[in-house]
């Protein structure tokens, strides 16, 4: 009977440690992606948000990458406000925040439309920020690095949602009604 408890007694420690590395292995997940199983909020310092020319006067082109090492959530809408003015460019199609998740080293695009070449409405300011979710600071970008070297005029401005391409984000853009 005695081999029969020791071989009981390395079965339950065996099971015991098995149990042991799944749940601790569970919590590590679990950290890293919420209490819900989906992945966490991103970390601002862990994106990197760009801008450049859109190809048109009264366009910009911007992205965020995730530079972290797991999946993260930002936010679907990319906020986007102008420098001395309230208020941020209004997503086009109308949407409600929600998450747009991004996978380690992946990017997302999107494009900011500003007033239209000619029009005397709105303001003119010399720079705008982009920030991937609210509740972050985000990046602020000069006139001339978005292709509008006489300044940004802002006269109702709109801004996709997040794309998994460049030419994505540009159709939506076109598609949307002015």
């Amino acid at each position: 009977m005695r081999p029969s408890s020791t071989l009981t007694a390395v079965l339950t420690a065996a099971a015991t440690l098995a149990l042991t590395a799944t749940a601790a292995s569970a919590t590590t997940g679990a950290a890293a992606h919420g209490a819900s199983g989906r992945p966490a909020h991103c970390q601002q310092k862990a994106l990197r948000i760009s801008a450049s020319p859109g190809g048109q006067h009264n366009v910009a082109r911007i992205a965020v990458t995730n530079r972290g090492g797991r999946a993260c959530v930002v936010d679907r809408i990319p906020t986007v406000t102008f420098r001395g003015l309230d208020g941020s460019a209004q997503p086009v199609p109308p949407a409600a925040s929600g998450a747009y998740v991004l996978s380690p080293g992946e990017r997302g695009y999107a494009a900011v439309r500003t007033a239209e070449r000619g029009t005397r409405q709105g303001h003119v300011v010399r720079s705008l920020s982009v920030a991937a979710d609210p509740a972050h600071y985000g990046v602020t970008f000069g006139a001339a690095t978005v292709g509008m070297d006489r300044g940004i005029r802002v006269w109702e401005p709109v801004t996709t949602l997040w794309h998994t391409s460049r030419g994505a984000a540009d159709r939506a853009l076109a598609t949307a009604t002015r």
